[in-house]
């Protein structure tokens, strides 16, 4: 018994501190992403580098599928402090910081590299630099890829194919605001409540990335994918301010690398489900329409580019187009 006792207490003494030891701060982060969905997987990297950087001193826990509500629910509860970080869309951050609305603008970007570089640069920045005027701590961007069109009642290539679809939308002013202008019946609806909305008729169909319409199995209850590119979705890592305001300014360093390093991720995972994504919707019995009339639907909304370099200045704009 005693060389048992002397072999355990040798054991403990030489095996490190934080793989025994309880974290000092456990944080709960709600995304609503399924586990496969590329932002779910960035933020299991973000966990384990926070862990692994920390020493085991703080724990990010990953609550993914709207396990604490939808994106809306989540940054509310992120502002009020019981939520402690997510990961969303920032076409729902608009609801809380009308700034976001900028990144919304319909055929914005050319590629993913664009939107990167813009994010990155000055004007992402500065939205970020807003946020804590609204309650809320942004640590970095990253990106879902661009949005594409699904319904169930015909294929989509031009604008009049548009007319009198019901189509979800996010709950975003000027996601509703384009998709009316185009002739469709904008649906603002949270994602949990979207698949049922289809499989029953609620909606003819919605709009989302290839990633998020695999994850969350659109794919079964819809016909037709139109690839429309016609907004490219970022993402926004968000955490309390009154976690944020609790962390050494080391800790804040180590955040703000992981959460970079965790959006480089999700770009890689995004990739990859571009890759074979359109092939897995195909496999559901989806048909892909390619030959979309990009250049028919900018037309179409001419007017309202218009009330966009009101709003958000013709200056603004023409340095977003000429990121490089």
């Amino acid at each position: 018994m005693r060389k048992l006792l002397v072999a355990a207490i040798v054991a403990l003494a030489t095996c490190p501190t934080w793989a025994w030891a309880a974290p000092d701060m456990t944080l709960n982060l709600g995304l609503v992403g399924g586990p496969k969905a590329p932002e779910a997987i960035a933020m299991g990297q973000f966990a384990e580098e926070i862990k692994d950087k920390t020493d085991g001193r703080i724990e990010i826990r990953v609550q993914g599928g709207g396990a604490l509500g939808g994106d809306r629910e989540v940054i509310e509860g992120v502002q009020l402090g019981t939520v402690d970080m997510t990961v969303v869309s920032t076409s729902i951050v608009v609801n809380f910081d009308p700034d976001f609305a900028i990144l919304d603008i319909p055929f914005l970007f050319r590629d993913f590299d664009h939107a990167q570089a813009v994010l990155d640069g000055p004007i992402g920045k500065e939205l970020l630099d807003g946020l804590p005027q609204k309650g809320l701590v942004g640590l970095a961007f990253g990106g879902m890829g661009f949005r594409e069109l699904t319904n169930n009642a015909k294929p989509v290539k031009t604008p009049d194919d548009v007319k009198g679809l019901k189509i979800r939308t996010q709950q975003n002013e000027m996601h509703i605001a384009v998709w009316r202008e185009l002739g469709a019946l904008p649906t603002p609806m949270a994602i949990p409540e979207v698949y049922t909305a289809l499989q029953q008729g609620v909606v003819d169909g919605q709009e989302n990335p290839v990633g998020a319409i695999i994850n969350n199995r659109f794919g079964e209850v819809q016909k037709y994918i139109s690839l429309t590119d016609h907004a490219f979705t970022p993402l926004v890592l968000l955490i309390s301010p009154s976690v944020y305001s609790s962390l050494s300014e080391e800790d804040k360093q180590v955040f703000a690398t992981a959460a970079k390093n965790a959006m480089a991720r999700n770009r890689k995972e995004v990739d990859a489900v571009l890759t074979s994504g359109l092939e897995t919707l195909k496999s559901q019995g989806m048909t892909v329409v390619a030959d979309v009339d990009k250049a028919a639907f900018r037309a179409k909304l001419g007017d309202i580019y218009k009330e966009f370099a009101k709003r958000f200045g013709e200056d603004r704009l023409k340095a977003i187009d000429e990121t490089k």
